[in-house]
């Protein structure tokens, strides 16, 4: 047998009882006939007789005191440890981020080491009727195996841990370990003992858009531990307006431009608006200050007018819903419609009965 053959039939019309066996060290042989294992030899040298294979007899039914040859098959099972058995994944694989629930394309490689530990149980589930098999057919197979558990493997080992997909190749050493604690037994289901599984790389490409992602959901979390959650909702509340207003400008494209952007201000100043509410139920609000506003009436820019003349000249129908208004504190000119400060004019509800 080579150094990388794992399994090799001897098949012989010549067998009789008499013939020597030798069988070497890190091997175990089998006398098989008509497809049953009938007994097995480990390294040494046997004279073959009837009572060392007592079965062989009755199966073969040997004539003339043994001297006639019968036909029988040998196999020979290498015990050898194969060590450098290298995996990798082609493709990455995607793993979920135990902490912050993004999932991320990860690429890993290493290498690993067997050796046969149960050889009948080896010979039956995986040789069959082949005359031979070598190191590269078992790797083949379990290439399958290993990346399709390396997934859920490489989740769990980070949830124990606590740790994230951020640090992954900082936890080279447990994963490792993990690894071969998790994959032992899926190779000993076919009489395979897993010696070693270390991965050697394991990353992700910064540049990934989801690794970015989480890159943000990790700084997120941090803001949220300074600074609590309440103000950290109030601080993107903010951001979203910042930008929402920031997307048009002035009065260029005052029809479809900044009824784009104006939705989003909107949604994102109700957000900031209830979040300040929240922090400031023990606190009065400071008392109310005239306002002034400008109007855009017929394409030209008007006022300022205090709030009971914009509501005149609405009443008077001199401007409508879809009338600009601009107040000092806005960045942008927004449909009267929109403007919370006139909002009641637009509703056909009325507004509620004031409390005295």
């Amino acid at each position: 047998m080579s150094v990388q053959e794992l399994v090799h039939r001897f098949e012989s019309d010549e067998l009789r009882l008499g013939s020597q066996l030798i069988v070497y060290p890190s091997q175990t042989a089998f006398f098989v006939k008509g497809g049953k294992i009938l007994d097995e030899f480990t390294s040494g040298t046997y004279t073959i007789k009837s009572e060392n294979i007592p079965l062989l007899g009755r199966v073969v039914n040997i004539p003339f005191n043994g001297e006639t040859p019968f036909k029988a098959e040998v196999w020979f099972v290498n015990h050898i440890s194969i060590l450098n058995n290298k995996w990798g994944t082609m493709t990455p694989i995607q793993v979920e981020d135990p902490k912050y629930d993004v999932i991320v394309p990860v690429r890993a490689y290493g290498q690993y080491g067997f050796h046969v530990e149960n050889p009948r149980l080896f010979l039956e589930k995986l040789v069959g009727n082949m005359s031979s098999i070598e190191t590269s057919n078992v790797v083949d197979y379990f290439k399958g195996v290993l990346l399709s558990k390396l997934t859920n493997i490489v989740y769990d080992a980070l949830k124990q841990a606590g740790q994230s997909v951020l640090t992954i190749s900082s936890q080279v050493e447990c994963l490792s370990e993990y690894s071969q604690s998790r994959l032992s037994q899926d190779f000993a289901n076919y009489g395979i003992g897993l010696e070693l599984f270390n991965i050697i790389s394991i990353s992700v490409k910064e540049d990934d858009p989801s690794y970015i992602r989480l890159k943000e959901a990790k700084d997120a979390k941090a803001r949220i531990n300074v600074i609590g959650k309440d103000d950290y909702q109030m601080s993107r509340s903010f951001d979203v307006l910042e930008k929402a207003a920031g997307n048009h400008g002035g009065m260029a494209g005052a029809g479809m431009g900044i009824g784009a952007g104006i939705e989003m201000g909107r949604v994102a100043a109700t957000l900031a608006s209830n979040v300040m509410n929240v922090q400031s139920q023990e606190t009065p609000p400071p008392l109310p200050t005239e306002k002034n506003y400008y109007l855009a009436i017929s394409g030209q820019q008007q006022g300022p007018f205090a709030k009971d003349e914009v509501e005149q000249k609405y009443e008077d129908h001199i401007i409508n819903d879809d009338t600009l208004v601009w107040t000092k504190g806005m960045r942008q000119w927004q449909r009267l419609s929109d403007c919370p400060d006139f909002d009641y004019l637009t509703t056909n509800c009325p507004p509620p009965i004031p409390t005295i």
